[in-house]
């Protein structure tokens, strides 16, 4: 059993480590890195994906959905899924869009997680999140809703979605903590990335002022820098 369990570990690393290097290795095949700077070609690819989902909204939804799924369970960070939901979708569709893709790709990592390396997650994190288990006996639903709406009190994404296999947590109040708990804080992101479309919609030109003097951009960061100043709070008195 130990032989198998150590082999099937193997496989899921190589694959992983497979998709990513392939996955990068289009993405900057096709893409210069000085094109990401330029303001002229992330308006000109913008004007692109929007007509592209005007004319096939269906497709780059479902598109997006799969994606994201993927890239949760490959560890990936949250942000940039919040940020392209916001850009294209705007922050209504996009943090629906985002919260349904992201809870599901969460809940199938923690059920992997959980059945095939929850005695190596144990040995790795329980010591550092054994002061949690208190509060997820309690009230597991609550606890871990509270948790996912501070973005974690600092914890990694990844890190996040696979805490409660420490503490055994029913998967239906997982999906629904997840689901609840993350919105408001991704919501933040959401909107950052919808203010950035709409500044670069009504500015052929991109400057400092610009930017800032939008409602669009500086209502979200400090939202951002509020659910900041509570990560840091939670930390300091419950991850010392």
């Amino acid at each position: 059993m130990k032989v198998n369990k150590l082999n099937l570990k193997l496989i899921i690393g190589v694959i992983y480590l497979s998709v990513i290097s392939i996955g990068l290795y289009f993405l900057f095949s096709v893409i210069d890195i000085k094109d990401l700077t330029s303001y002229e070609f992330i308006r000109a690819n913008r004007d692109v994906i929007l007509e592209y989902k005007k004319e096939n909204f269906l497709i780059l939804i479902s598109a997006f959905i799969i994606f994201s799924i993927i890239w949760v369970l490959l560890l990936g960070f949250a942000t940039p899924l919040l940020l392209f939901a916001g850009f294209v979708f705007g922050k209504w569709w996009g943090i629906i869009l985002v919260s349904v893709a992201t809870t599901a790709g969460a809940t199938l990592l923690y059920l992997l997680v959980g059945f095939f390396f929850q005695a190596t997650i144990k040995s790795k994190l329980e010591s550092k999140f054994s002061n949690l288990r208190e509060y997820f006996i309690k009230n597991d639903l609550l606890y871990y809703t509270s948790f996912r709406f501070i973005g974690g009190g600092g914890t990694p994404y990844a890190i996040q979605n696979i805490i409660p296999v420490l503490f055994n947590m029913p998967v239906k109040n997982y999906i629904l903590a997840t689901f609840m708990g993350s919105m408001p804080s991704m919501f933040v992101t959401v909107s950052l990335g919808s203010g950035i479309e709409n500044v670069i919609d009504h500015n052929s030109t991109l400057n400092f002022y610009n930017v800032l003097s939008s409602p669009e951009i500086y209502l979200p960061i400090a939202g951002f820098v509020i659910i900041l100043i509570l990560a840091f709070i939670v930390k300091k008195y419950y991850f010392k």
